[in-house]
């Protein structure tokens, strides 16, 4: 069972459903892959999946038959969002326990509602925090641009 897959079948489950639009285009038909081949896909060093695995991020990688891992669609489903959250500035401790309560089943849908929109309330913030930078620097550049004119035109009298 990967992380995303919980007891029951109700089609609500926390299943991270196909792979996002702007994901790197998977070989037709195949659903194993290779820590290397997963590498190429996610950007992710092979010692962050296997860290990943550890601190039960990824608790569940199938292996062959000689013991090396394989990975599913859905686990790679999984590592996008993963990078997602990651890029909210989400804790590690925070993604896990989103991953624990993923496993626990559909009982924790209350938890983990309030942790994304913890989350999203917090990326909402840094995003104000942002525009405010950004508004800033654009009278910034706007100072200069119109100083650089300025200069220019009195040189060239």
């Amino acid at each position: 069972m990967t992380v995303m897959e919980t007891e029951t079948t109700d089609s609500r489950n926390d299943t991270c459903a196909g792979p996002p639009p702007h994901a790197a285009r998977r070989p037709d038909g195949q659903d194993q892959y290779t820590i290397s081949e997963v590498v190429a896909f996610t950007g992710l060093t092979a010692h962050t999946l296997r860290w990943y695995e550890r601190i039960g991020l990824m608790p569940h990688i199938d292996r062959s038959h000689t013991g090396q891992r394989r990975y599913s669609n859905r686990d790679l489903d999984w590592l996008d969002l993963v990078g997602k959250l990651r890029l909210t500035g989400m804790p590690v401790a925070g993604m896990v326990r989103y991953a624990e309560m993923v496993r626990e089943g559909d009982h924790t849908y209350a938890d983990r509602f309030e942790l994304l929109e913890a989350t999203r309330r917090d990326v909402r913030a840094r995003i104000a925090e942002l525009q405010d930078t950004l508004a800033v620097l654009d009278r910034k550049i706007n100072f200069y641009a119109d100083a650089g004119r300025a200069l220019a035109s009195e040189r060239s009298r």
